[in-house]
């Protein structure tokens, strides 16, 4: 995982806004080379480890409503190039042409099996193969829809300068982020809360997350992913 040159990344990237975050990971260039190494060798080991889990994952999946076992989407990794992101299906079939592309509070999109899978984030044990594919990281700014992306703000941009991540401080912060969208009654309305409250939010956890990258932030974020899908607290979003 290297740093391109300023001179050749996108236009929309090279500005005063994101030139002090790209300065800040210059100096971390040795981190990004281990960084890199560390996410396959450690993804190798966790699909090892979940192999058998998987497979009964998808058994589970298939029996509980009808459709594919896994969902991709399009979503924007590092300098802006999308990719397919994949997860377990936690959705009926085709749920995106039935609504937002976030989910809201009591989405009645969501299956029994998907909830369960939600709730202790097991849904993205598919990405490991994201990250050995070189898409994402196991620890970065998670990846948005390619909608989205282009409502970002010229600072926000900077976050575009790492691959996406399997989890960061605020997917931890933000493990609710459903509630906070409540019941939207429909996608537009959905859209604009998620654009204009919600979005805007975890950029600046995920921006502070940049000012203080290095290794033990991204241990830090590993550990503390953990205890909170299977802790007894649940961490909750700061005002």
């Amino acid at each position: 995982m290297e740093l391109r040159p300023w001179r050749l990344l996108p236009d929309e990237m090279r500005t005063k806004e994101v030139r002090k975050y790209y300065n800040i990971l210059m100096k971390h260039r040795m981190w990004l080379k281990i960084k890199r190494f560390l996410d396959i060798v450690v993804a190798g080991i966790m699909l090892a480890v979940l192999i058998v889990p998987m497979g009964i994952i998808a058994i589970a999946i298939r029996l509980d409503s009808p459709g594919p076992v896994f969902f991709r989407q399009a979503r924007v990794t590092q300098y802006g190039r999308i990719f397919r992101i994949y997860k377990f299906r936690t959705m009926v079939d085709n749920a995106s042409r039935l609504g937002a592309a976030v989910t809201v509070d009591n989405d009645v999109r969501i299956t029994k099996v998907g909830a369960f899978l939600r709730k202790y984030r097991m849904d993205e044990f598919p990405q490991l193969f994201n990250i050995l594919a070189g898409d994402m990281t196991l620890v970065g700014t998670r990846p948005e829809v390619p909608k989205y992306v282009k409502k970002y703000t010229k600072e926000m941009y900077a976050t575009l300068l790492l691959p996406a991540g399997l989890t960061s401080r605020t997917s931890i912060a933000y493990k609710d982020e459903d509630k906070l969208l409540g019941e939207a009654v429909d996608e537009e309305s959905t859209d604009k809360i998620y654009i204009d409250e919600v979005l805007p939010a975890k950029m600046r956890y995920n921006l502070e997350s940049m000012k203080n990258f290095g290794v033990r932030s991204d241990a830090a974020v590993l550990w503390d992913t953990f205890t909170s899908v299977v802790g007894s607290e649940r961490i909750t979003v700061k005002k």
